[in-house]
């Protein structure tokens, strides 16, 4: 599982049938300490609701293609949840 910043959306010009009203986002995977961690990836989102500047966590690989509906749809990350707060040690990140 990772944990991420939203910090754009992906617009596409042809849809996969089954990611018809699945939202794209570009998410900066955070480190432990909240510090950014290697390049942006792009999720399709699992919860319809996440938006720029919100700290999120996703899924990747087979797992992620399982958490939407139709199952197994081609993608490689998916957005399960929107983080509310983290509560640790020297955390930097957060919210915006």
């Amino acid at each position: 599982m990772l944990l991420g910043k939203v910090i754009g959306t992906v617009v596409s010009t042809q849809i996969y049938e089954g990611l018809a009203g699945v939202p794209m986002l570009l998410v900066q995977p955070l480190a432990k300490d909240g510090a950014e961690k290697g390049a942006p990836i792009v999720c399709a989102d699992g919860t319809r609701m996440a938006g720029v500047g919100e700290l999120v966590y996703c899924e990747g690989g087979r797992e992620a293609a399982m958490t939407l509906n139709p199952w197994f749809v081609p993608v490689d990350h998916a957005i399960v949840g929107i983080v509310d707060g983290v509560e640790a040690p020297k955390w930097k990140g957060g919210p915006a």
